[in-house]
């Protein structure tokens, strides 16, 4: 059964200062467009707080498994939202028609690159649309995806407002509040990492940094959606760019016979000035990979050369190649070609401990591996089969291989991708015939027989 809202009748009252009272009371809904990795936490967070909230996604199977009181992502446990569900503050659907429901409405869609590395922004232009004509006086609507300066603004906002006969800051109300979900963090949740809200106008910041006080602890206003939109971007690009530097490093002191895990180690005890960055087989994630790109298209509107973007992009993006390179020399240290070879992929995830395998370089890995003629499977624990994606559908449906003596010595090579900390690396090492190790998990290992190759 719908829950509709009414507004109050009483022509004293403005859309404003309605919605903030309904904030302040906790009477207020709150909408959240995409249940992935960034929308089903949001959800989590306002739920907790007792805070009605309607998840809406596209895919049947993700709301089956909420109506369920199930979860689908590895770091949210089912007895969470089986506890909110119960409670009646969450509740999940895929009827759209159900958007003029909520009072504020925060958009978390995945905004990917296309092949030519340029902006995709067809799931954010798909949702405003469908938001549009459903908006009704007295909404909040937040983009939460990260995109480039201007987004919220230049393309958001015009959506909206022709789509629905409505005018932003007055009738209804827009801001840009970027995501900083970071899935298997110990130390932050979403309640807890500060999170920067800009507005379209004042009015809206008022009532969006209102919203966000009711779930998370720290709501940062800028004096712009532009600013919270380039904040996110900085972040990113920041990382991107110096994990560059270190994955150059890494080639030139490969060349040096210098270890470059030794040699961050060494610079990372200086107490002020330096900040550690390691190596890695290539980016992945929801966002290094992918913003900073969005940063220099943008650029160039403003005719701005981004080259310490573009080169930082370059590096990281020919990681796998040089990876694989190291992997075809040590195959044939042992009198063994690329083609024909058994090669077992460790990790499947983009990072340790989780089980988000977004962006994630393993696939290129694999990828390249294949193209290569070789055999290859992968073990990831926390992902125990490929599940569909936009770039390596052909891939969906392959299983985990277990992780065991027999099956590690069966393999001509192993390739450590991903370095979870549930692997016994010793056993890994001495039932492997040769490891080509990525992320430096089999540092400090014995390596008597000469094995172990870093990459």
């Amino acid at each position: 059964m719908k829950e509709k809202i009414k507004m109050p009748s009483d022509s004293s009252t403005s859309p404003h200062t309605d919605l903030l009272q309904k904030i302040e009371q906790k009477k207020v809904l709150i909408g959240v467009v995409g249940l992935g990795y960034v929308g089903l936490p949001l959800c989590r967070e306002f739920a907790r707080q007792s805070c009605r909230t309607l998840g809406f996604d596209t895919d049947p199977q993700k709301i089956d498994t909420l109506q369920s009181g199930k979860t689908y992502i590895e770091h949210i446990p089912d007895e969470e939202i089986e506890e909110i569900s119960a409670k009646g503050f969450f509740r999940a659907t895929s009827d759209f028609t159900r958007l003029d429901e909520p009072d504020v409405i925060l958009i978390a869609v995945p905004t990917p690159l296309d092949r030519m590395l340029e902006p995709d922004l067809k799931f954010v232009v798909g949702s405003c649309r469908v938001i549009a004509q459903r908006l009704r006086q007295g909404q909040l609507v937040v983009l939460e995806s990260t995109t480039y300066p201007g987004t919220t603004r230049e393309v958001v906002l015009p959506i909206l407002e022709e789509g629905s006969g409505l005018k932003a800051g007055k009738d209804f109300f827009l801001a840009y509040s970027p995501e900083r979900e970071d899935p298997g963090r110990k130390d932050y949740s979403t309640r807890t990492i500060p999170k920067v809200v800009g507005g379209s106008d004042e009015a809206s910041l008022e009532v969006a940094v209102a919203a966000y006080s009711l779930a998370v602890d720290n709501p940062v206003p800028v004096s712009s959606c532009e600013a919270a939109e380039a904040s996110k971007i900085l972040e990113n690009t920041y990382r991107s760019v110096n994990i560059a530097l270190v994955n150059e490093l890494k080639t030139l002191f490969d060349k040096m016979d210098i270890d470059i895990w030794e040699v961050i180690r060494a610079a990372a005890t200086k107490p002020f000035g330096f900040k550690a960055f390691y190596p890695g087989p290539g980016l992945g994630g929801h966002c290094i990979p992918i913003d900073p790109f969005y940063l220099s298209w943008k650029a160039r509107e403003f005719e701005v050369p981004t080259r310490f973007i573009e080169l930082a992009g370059e590096i990281n993006r020919a990681m796998p190649e040089w990876v694989i390179s190291k992997v075809s020399d040590a195959l044939n240290n042992e009198g063994k070609p690329v083609k024909g070879s058994r090669i077992l992929v460790l990790g499947l995830a983009y990072k340790p401990d989780v089980d988000d395998d977004r962006e994630s370089p393993t696939y290129k890995l694999m990828d390249l591996l294949f193209k290569k003629g070789a055999s290859v499977d992968y073990h990831d624990p926390h992902i125990p089969e490929i599940p569909p994606t936009r770039q390596y559908r052909r891939y969906a449906g392959i299983k985990s291989i277990a992780l065991n003596p027999g099956n590690i010595g069966a393999y001509d090579c192993v390739l450590i991708s991903t370095d979870h900390s549930s692997i016994d690396y010793e056993s890994l090492v001495a039932n492997a015939r040769l490891v080509v190790d990525t992320r430096n998990a089999t540092g400090g290992i014995p390596d008597s027989e000469s094995k172990i190759v870093k990459a």
